[in-house]
């Protein structure tokens, strides 16, 4: 968990291409279910796109079997076009994000084979200026 963190912090998607199965599943509030990595990639490339100065603060992790479980806040300037679900685009609006998350990675054979990303979709619009406060 620690080395995906890193490496999408750092926009390093060749690292976390080799911490993924190809055939990851992935959740999130956004986009709904992911199935395989390029999909995936693309997701974060989008957000990793949209966001720039980016930083991850941990407040807990927790390990037990084969899952990983993170609970902390993305920290980072909206420097770049943010896609929306619907296809549209949000231009960057300059202001900063503390986006609070949570998630859950599940290992197999030393790959991540299922990852589910919880945060507050109406939180990050709200930093953005682009909806009242939540």
């Amino acid at each position: 968990m620690n080395r995906f963190t890193g490496a999408l912090v750092a926009g390093d998607m060749d690292t976390v291409r080799e911490l993924y199965d190809a055939d990851v599943v992935v959740t999130t509030p956004d986009a709904g279910t992911l199935h395989g990595i390029d999909a995936f990639i693309e997701w974060n490339q989008a957000f990793a796109g949209a966001f720039s100065d980016r930083d991850y603060r941990s407040d807990r992790e927790l390990e037990a079997g084969d899952s990983a479980i993170d609970q902390g806040e993305l920290v980072g300037t909206h420097t770049g076009p943010m896609a929306l679900p619907d296809g549209q685009s949000v231009p960057p609006t300059g202001k900063q994000i503390h986006m609070r998350g949570l998630d859950i990675a599940t290992v197999s054979d030393g790959k991540i084979v299922r990852h589910d990303f919880y945060f507050d979709q109406l939180e990050l619009l709200s930093q953005l200026g682009l909806t009242a406060p939540a």
